[in-house]
């Protein structure tokens, strides 16, 4: 049986969007409801949570950070009334807001029926992948964030999956995903990796891609640029962002992004592999996001397509949306 998962990238609740949630904690702030009505086709839904959810905690003593984002508690049972089922918390907003509120994020998360993944109390919990279930099948999720570092969880206290990426991919993460891949139909691996407001994987996102597909991933999905990046067969590089409150790049367009909706079935009648995926074209205004329409829609086309072909994927369009076959 085929499995649809749907994948978005950056969701930050924090800041603007955090006082919107606390007017109105319901799905319709967030998103649109034929945004809404896209998560509902997939069997399963998974994001990037920029952010803690908690009403404690103080900031980060980072002299050089510039934001902090933390959702209101309520944002877990709207996550959970979208459809999420599961998030990654390996990133660099984690932690904005300290130890109390990761803990608060991971409760909060879990008693609205939320998986979480990519942090923990400790560094193997941190590591640890998640299994979601759907159909009949599973799917493992792994996370990991290559920053910064002082977000790393250790043996003895909280944080994030960290690795160094620029490194080269570490023998504890390829362990991990073969792990995954013994216990699971399929793994997604979705890594926060490189700088902001890029629009093409940099040199050691390129390297490392490939080397998580050896050791075991189904599918790579990333993100951290707040731009979407071209696919390539079974890496989504960069997904852009899917909810935020951000200044507007005029030549990157960070308010335009995709969401993007990956059927993995048997062609082998063996594991799971992505077959198809579709794109949908969204407009991020202020703390909300609807579906793309008329420039915006022919931008993120023109956009999507030239970054797709510098990685020699061609892309198709059906039904309003973007599509790239893996047959």
């Amino acid at each position: 049986m085929a499995l649809t998962v749907a994948l978005a990238g950056d969701t930050m609740l924090g800041r603007g969007v955090a006082e919107e949630l606390r007017r109105s904690p319901t799905p319709q702030t967030l998103l649109a409801t034929e945004v809404q009505e896209a998560l509902a086709e997939a069997d399963l839904v998974v994001l990037n949570l920029e952010c803690c959810v908690s009403s404690r905690g103080h900031r980060w003593p980072d002299p050089y950070k510039m934001f902090f984002f933390r959702a209101p508690p309520a944002a877990a049972a709207v996550l959970a009334e979208l459809g999420v089922d599961c998030v990654t918390l390996a990133n660099n907003h984690a932690l904005d807001y300290g130890f109390d509120a990761l803990a608060d994020t991971r409760t909060l998360l879990a008693r609205a029926g939320v998986r979480a993944v990519g942090a923990g109390r400790n560094v193997l919990e941190a590591r640890e992948f998640t299994v979601l279930e759907a159909g009949g099948a599973q799917l493992a999720v792994v996370a990991v964030t290559d920053h910064p570092e002082d977000y790393a969880a250790g043996e003895d206290h909280p944080g994030v999956a960290w690795a160094d990426l620029h490194e080269g991919v570490p023998g504890w993460l390829t362990e991990l995903i073969a792990r995954a891949a013994a216990e699971a139909d399929a793994v997604l691996v979705t890594p926060h990796w490189g700088p902001n407001m890029t629009s093409r994987p940099p040199p050691h996102v390129s390297a490392a891609a490939p080397q998580l597909l050896a050791a075991g991933a189904t599918l790579v999905a990333g993100h951290s640029a707040h731009v979407f990046h071209g696919v390539a067969d079974r890496i989504l590089y960069d997904m852009g962002d899917f909810v935020d409150d951000y200044a507007v790049h005029p030549a990157l367009r960070n308010d335009l992004g995709l969401l993007f909706l990956v059927t993995l079935d048997r062609p082998d009648r063996t594991r799971l592999a992505p077959v198809r995926l579709e794109a949908l074209p969204l407009f991020l205004d202020y703390c909300h996001t609807r579906l793309a329409r008329g420039e915006e829609w022919e931008w993120i086309r023109e956009r999507f397509t030239t970054a797709c072909a510098e990685l020699g994927t061609d892309v198709g369009e059906r039904a309003g949306r973007l599509t790239v076959d893996w047959r």
